[in-house]
């Protein structure tokens, strides 16, 4: 079977997409922001005390890689890393496991789910195991080199939130 992959950093909303004997995968990094009117003292606390920075849209980091499968942000740290989830939006409240990729760019797991994530929140970082099913490249074009990447344009499908 044909695997190929459609890039997720345009793309806003749900999209479907069949085509016969392949096997389409997201790709690429995006962020998940919060409202600054969300912005609370929960939330000033995470930053304080465990170095957890949600993101908020008055403080949109710029991201310089790409991952595969697709990476969701939702916080970031002192230390140049990111939080996030694979393969679906950002929220602790779902089964998704969290991750984070350092500076380095290796990706590591951090919990199995928020609800773990949260309630060790104080030792997070003492919790890290690597973690192999997700690749980082330093661009989409360094990922293309490597990987077969889909157009939604070019099978007459086109996101009208764009």
């Amino acid at each position: 079977m044909r695997k190929v992959y459609l890039d997720r950093t345009e793309l806003t909303g749900a999209i479907n997409v069949n085509l016969k004997d392949t096997e389409i995968k997201f790709a690429g990094t995006t962020i998940y922001s919060m409202s600054v009117n969300e912005r609370n003292e929960a939330y000033k606390k995470y930053a304080a005390d465990y170095d957890i920075q949600f993101i908020f849209d008055d403080d949109i980091p710029h991201i310089e890689f790409y991952t595969v499968p697709h990476l969701d942000i939702m916080a970031k740290d002192s230390k140049g890393g990111f939080i996030g989830t694979i393969d679906q939006q950002c929220d602790l409240e779902s089964d998704a496991p969290i991750y984070y990729i350092n500076k380095d760019l290796e990706c590591l797991i951090i919990s199995e789910n928020g609800e773990g994530f949260l309630s060790n929140i104080e030792s997070w970082q003492d919790n890290l195991k690597p973690y192999e099913k997700l690749t980082v490249y330093r661009s989409k074009a360094e990922a293309e080199m490597e990987l077969e990447f889909i157009d939604l344009a070019e099978l007459g499908i086109v996101d009208d939130n764009l």
